[in-house]
Order: structure tokens, then sequence, then C-alpha cells
């Protein structure tokens, strides 16, 4: 009788063990670590670039998570053979408080070969105005130093709600010869003076990306609004990626964004979001095939879709995709209405080879084509 007490309490006991739901392991203790890479590359505005970083960075863990880290301070610095050179201090903290993510951005930098086309979407670019006495006729040098920062809360499943403030002081220096920045700097179209922008924003953030640094499913759409004392912004953005196939990546994104008031032109060059700002309309982060600014207006529009495929796919370990990309793009006046539409919309298309080492790990290498030639870029993240 003892014995088959002791037998049916050992069949009890493993069946009611087999019914308990499956413990993950706990995650590890969060620790820091550090790296650093110098790295060197050609750009068809700047030259040749030689630079490097350094971070001090806290890994996610084992657990599948979107973001690149729990948090990271990098410093980077670097210059190129015409004169442009940039130092930043990021510190980014997207998964170290559950719920929260915080960023603080400080950049000393200088663009010292930024195109400058005029004002407006039917802004010209004509070859036969770069001559020997005037090589820099459609360029202009940029100096800025800002401090960016921007707290971001989750509500309700992946939406966020975002803060921040930006401080930016910003000068233009003519180059050498003749150029169209004096001459609209003289007619008093072109901004004549430093100026020191101060800028609060406020937004909506919905996230749903698989990872971040190298998105393969999901949808990132943002509306943001910002106010300086000189003018205001409205921005709406929606970018997505879809996984058809096991190699095969199809991504797509639409911009649309206006400014009213009275923006300067460093303010016009930019277009905001909730991670960074970034260039446009024309360069690497907007309309590939133009040069950094090709556009410049209060309102812009962007649409465009990619096609990646992976030669080599390891994911988190080592990815090699190839990409074919077209963009479109154009800037609205001060006074017109931001309009989603076809019409004069400024096209471009290319290719790219994108090597994805590691988790985080991203370099990308292209060709663009557009109305104005073509451009070789390199970028150490996605355009989008």
């Amino acid at each position: 009788m003892i014995v088959r007490r002791a037998v049916w309490a050992l069949l009890l006991a493993a069946t009611s063990a087999s019914r308990l739901p499956a413990q993950a392991p706990p995650e590890p203790r969060p620790f820091w670590d550090f790296t650093y890479t110098p790295y060197g590359y050609y750009s068809s505005i700047d030259g040749w670039w030689l630079a490097g970083y350094a971070r001090v960075y806290s890994p996610i863990g084992f657990r599948e998570r979107p973001e690149p880290n729990r948090a990271a301070l990098t410093l980077t610095a670097g210059a190129s053979t015409q004169g442009s050179y940039l130092v930043e201090l990021d510190a980014q903290a997207p998964a170290l408080w559950a719920g929260w993510r915080v960023g603080l951005t400080l950049d000393a930098l200088r663009a010292n070969r930024l195109g400058y086309f005029g004002i407006g979407n039917a802004s010209r670019y004509d070859t036969d105005s770069i001559t020997p006495t005037s090589p820099y006729f459609y360029q202009v040098s940029r100096t800025s130093q800002l401090a960016r920062f921007t707290l971001q809360r989750r509500v309700a499943g992946p939406l966020r709600v975002l803060v921040g403030g930006t401080l930016e002081h910003t000068t233009f220096r003519t180059l050498p010869g003749d150029g169209l920045f004096p001459r609209d700097r003289a007619a008093g179209v072109a901004d004549s003076a430093p100026f020191d922008d101060a800028a609060v924003r406020a937004g909506l953030v919905a996230d749903t990306r698989d990872n971040e640094v190298d998105p393969h499913t999901g949808v990132l759409a943002e509306a943001l609004v910002a106010g300086a004392r000189h003018y205001s912004r409205t921005t709406v953005a929606v970018q997505g990626y879809v996984h058809p196939l096991e190699k095969l990546i199809l991504a797509g994104r639409l911009v649309g964004e206006r400014m009213s008031g009275a923006p300067s032109i460093s303010a016009m060059q930019v277009i905001e979001s909730s991670g960074r700002p970034y260039v446009g309309v024309g360069g690497y982060r907007s309309l590939r095939g133009y040069y950094d600014s090709r556009f410049i207006g209060p309102g812009k529009l962007l649409g465009g879709v990619e096609v990646r495929y992976a030669l080599l796919y390891a994911p988190t370990i080592l990815e090699l995709k190839v990409v074919g990309f077209y963009d479109v793009g154009r800037v609205y006046d001060s006074g017109s209405a931001l309009r989603f539409t076809t019409r004069d919309l400024h096209k471009s298309g290319g290719g790219e080879l994108m090597l994805r080492l590691g988790r985080n790990g991203v370099l990308v290498a292209g060709a663009g084509f557009g109305e104005d030639g073509g451009l070789f870029f390199f970028g150490s993240s996605w355009s989008y």
C-alpha cells in the first residue's frame, strides 16, 4: 500500500509538472562593453573621409528585440579632404528603462561643400556656370553646433509619445569665386547672418519594426509638430517593410512636411524625424542621385520604394544584399499648400550593395541617377 501510494504521488507530481508553462531563462543582468572602429570612404561631394568612432554600450542580451542596444554612448569624429568635419557625442538609451527611450546628441560639424542651388522646386543646375574661376558656384560652406534631446514613452502597444528640444547655431561661409549663394545673399534671399534656432517638438510614434537597424518587417509611422520663434513645422511620415520570401525584402516610404512662418535656410534644409533630422530634399537620406539640399523649400514631399535581395543570408551574423531603389520628391514654396501629388516630382533610381555584420553593423555603397546626372554614395545605415 505504501509503495502504491508513493507511485501515485510520483505520477501526480510528474503530470502536474508537465502542465506548468515553460519558464523562460532569466534575462541576464545588464553589462557594459567597449568597441572602436576606424574607417574611411569616398564621397562624390566631400572627397575622401577618414573617420572613426568609439562606443561604450550595453548589449540587448539573448532575447531578440528591435532596439540595437539597451544603451550606448558613442564618440564619432572625422574629416574630409575637402574641408568638411564632424565631431559628435551621441547618447542613446532605447531599452535601458522599461517603456522609456532617451536620446541626447551634441554635434559640431562643417559641410564645406554643401550644395546650394537656390530656393524652390524649379531651381536649376547648369553645368556651364561651373568654370575655373567659379568652381564652387553651386556650393556653400555651412558650420553648425547642435544639441538635441528626445524623450519617448510607450503608452500602448507599439505607440509612443515623444517630446524633445533642439538648440542649434548655424553660419554660412561663401567659397572662393562667384557663386549662387553670395548672389542670393546680396539679393536678400539667403540668410545674411548666423542663425540661432531653439525649437521644441512633440508627437506620436508607432513602431512595429522587427529590427531598427536592418528592418525586415514592420511599420514606422510618425506624426510630429515643432515650434520655434520664427517658424513652426509639421511632419508626417510612414515607412514599411514586408518579407514575402526568405531572401526578399520590399520597403517603401511616404513623407510630407510643412513649415510656416519665416524659417531660415538651415531649418528648411532638413526634415524632422523621431530619430534625428536628415537632409532633404536631395542626398542619401531623401532623394538619392541628387546633391544634398538640391531642392529647398518650406514644404517637402518624399516617396520611395526599394527591393532588397540577400545574396548571403544568415540573420544576426552576416547578410549581403543587392538593392534597387526608386525615389521621388519635391518642395513647395512659402504660401503653397502641401499636396500629395504626382506633379512636378523629381525622380531618381539606382542600386546599392549592403553588408550587415553582426547584429548592428550596416555598410551601404551605391549610385543614384537623376535629372542632374549620377552620384556615388556611402552610408553606415539604410536610407530609411
